[in-house]
């Protein structure tokens, strides 16, 4: 049995001295885990450098992409994999919203606005709202081009409601995910250090048809003319959205092919609009057409011949 004097606590000074005094022990060192934190999360560069670098686009690192990825973990059968889509609050909303209508030259919309969290909820809400004023703006406006006249007869045209949730929804979902495989397809090709995923390619076209909502509503102008000018508002900005924002992804393929796919991505959004306002709305010009009347005389002859 050990004897009491061995059972003894003693003070050991500071660990730089120990080994000093007796080199064959062993020392453990036991840091802060608060200055443990703190060094690991210090930026090995300037943060402030690096989150304008993030903010402005050029910062070119795939950990938003790594962070979108664990994100998205769950099954797809579940309904939490489908509510990571929508989850999104009304301040990003809007700022995706605003940077839809005030397109910057030399911004990346998906950099500055959806790289961070794609999202559903706009682009969803962004179509419904567009189909019905669509189809709500081309029934008043052909009822107001026929006001006055003794012989119509307003009757609604409900069909318009599908036909415009047809068009809309099929070019907001079936375009993007053309171009989501062409890209895949081409950077399979040509290494390209700017890849979209079809989550951020919706997204930038869903945003890109806000600007049809106020347009549609002002469609009901019954002057060609007006109608017009407001179209090619809305393919300018909504257009020069989408143009620079795949010419990024696009710019190191063969010039050929770059500028094709641009071209493919404009012509695509022409024939959406242009399409849209020939077949919901009706030209005034054309609708006033002078009707002739038949004469005295002629009912005469009519009723002798018969």
């Amino acid at each position: 049995m050990a004897a009491a004097d061995d059972l003894q606590f003693e003070e050991f000074g500071d660990g730089a001295t120990l080994p000093a005094t007796n080199p064959d022990a062993t020392t453990i060192d036991i840091e802060d885990p608060g200055e443990i934190s703190k060094r690991q999360s210090r930026p090995r560069g300037s943060p402030g450098r690096e989150e304008d670098e993030e903010l402005l686009g050029n910062n070119d690192s795939d950990e938003t992409e790594l962070l979108a990825g664990q994100k998205k973990s769950s099954p797809f059968w579940t309904f939490e994999y489908y509510q990571t889509f929508f989850d999104v609050d009304t301040h990003q909303v809007f700022d995706r919203i605003k940077g839809s209508l005030l397109p910057v030259p030399g911004k990346n919309f998906v950099r500055l606005y959806v790289r961070s969290n794609p999202d559903l909820y706009g682009p969803f809400w962004i179509c419904a709202t567009l189909v019905f004023a669509i189809a709500i703006s081309g029934n008043l406006s052909n009822f107001l081009i026929h006001l006055g006249e003794k012989t119509y007869h307003y009757v609604p045209e409900f069909q318009k409601v599908s036909i415009a949730a047809t068009i809309i929804y099929a070019y907001a979902w079936l375009v993007p995910l053309a171009l989501w495989g062409f890209l895949v397809w081409r950077n399979s090709k040509v290494m390209n250090i700017v890849s979209y995923s079809f989550l951020e390619i919706v997204c930038v076209y869903g945003y890109s048809l806000f600007i049809y909502i106020p347009t549609a509503v002002l469609w009901i102008i019954p002057q060609r003319a007006v109608r017009w000018v407001l179209v090619t508002i809305a393919l300018g900005i909504s257009g020069s959205v989408l143009a620079m924002t795949f010419w990024p992804a696009v710019r190191e393929d063969n010039r050929r092919v770059a500028l094709a796919t641009i071209v493919m991505i404009v012509l695509l959004h022409v024939l959406l609009s242009v399409g849209c306002l020939a077949y919901f709305f009706d030209a005034p010009e054309m609708d006033h057409l002078p009707t002739t009347t038949a004469t005295p005389n002629q009912t005469v002859v009519a009723a002798r011949s018969s």
